[in-house]
């Protein structure tokens, strides 16, 4: 059985962010992925799950979980943290900065996708 390749990743100091082929975290989405699995007492094994699934207001909705490994992810590694992504939702995603924003109203996880062609409201669903 031969082992999955890893892609590199570009990891930078400051206000940039690292990514993998399909996402980007910035340095404060990282940061709270990292509390939170720490929070939830998960082991190395477990990490953060970015998808695509079918729904939502413009067709197809985000996903987060902290999940395993599995058959045909993309994984990467930061500081630590595994993210994996499964090969139906990378070319959906590929290129989408995650971010953490704390306002007023809210706080939660923003996605930035540069393929989507049209967004809702809600920022959580997108049409490609």
């Amino acid at each position: 059985m031969s082992e999955e390749p890893r892609h590199e990743h570009q990891e930078t100091h400051g206000e940039a962010a690292v990514g993998v082929p399909g996402v980007i975290l910035t340095p404060k989405a990282l940061e709270m992925v990292k509390a939170m699995h720490a929070k939830e007492g998960l082991g190395a094994e477990q990490g953060l799950r970015v998808a695509v699934v079918g729904g939502g207001c413009s067709g197809f909705q985000y996903s987060l979980s902290f999940d395993a490994r599995k058959e045909g992810d993309t994984v990467e590694e930061f500081d630590g943290l595994k993210v994996f992504i499964d090969e139906v939702s990378l070319p959906y995603i590929a290129g989408t900065t995650l971010d953490y924003v704390e306002g007023l109203h809210a706080a939660g996880f923003r996605f930035d996708n540069p393929r989507a062609s049209r967004t809702c409201g809600c920022g959580s669903s997108f049409s490609a």
